[in-house]
């Protein structure tokens, strides 16, 4: 009895993340994924974590959008990106290695994000 317990708490355990909304996976989750993604090589091409870091990416990247459209309309942008200005995936890695190990875990992809454009394209 006590396996089957411990067997549902697990597996409850790891849905949970699967709720969590796009653009809330942790830095540490998405970095680690992307690093499997990587080791896999071609590979990776079949597995459902492409879809998923696409999408999580997309969300945080949409979060910020959202979040720079309502900062330029109050005439505070936290970033001045060129127009059209897409996200390197390499680069977004690299930024996203810049957190401590500790801080990854705590910081959500919106605001990993935030931050890469924030450091990136700098308001003059």
């Amino acid at each position: 009895m006590n396996r089957a317990v411990l067997a549902l708490a697990a597996s409850l355990a790891l849905a949970v993340p699967a709720l969590a909304a796009p653009g809330d996976m942790s830095a540490a989750t998405f970095l680690a994924k992307a690093d499997a993604l990587k080791a896999k090589g071609i590979g990776a091409l079949g597995s459902p974590d492409i879809k998923l870091l696409r999408a999580e990416g997309q969300a945080a990247g949409e979060a910020y959008r959202q979040r720079l459209q309502a900062e330029r309309a109050q005439g505070r942008p936290s970033s001045c990106p060129p127009k059209g200005t897409k996200v390197n995936s390499d680069k977004l890695l690299a930024h996203l290695r810049t957190y401590p190990e500790a801080v990854r875990a705590r910081t959500s992809m919106k605001q990993a994000m935030a931050d890469y454009f924030i450091r990136n394209y700098p308001c003059r």
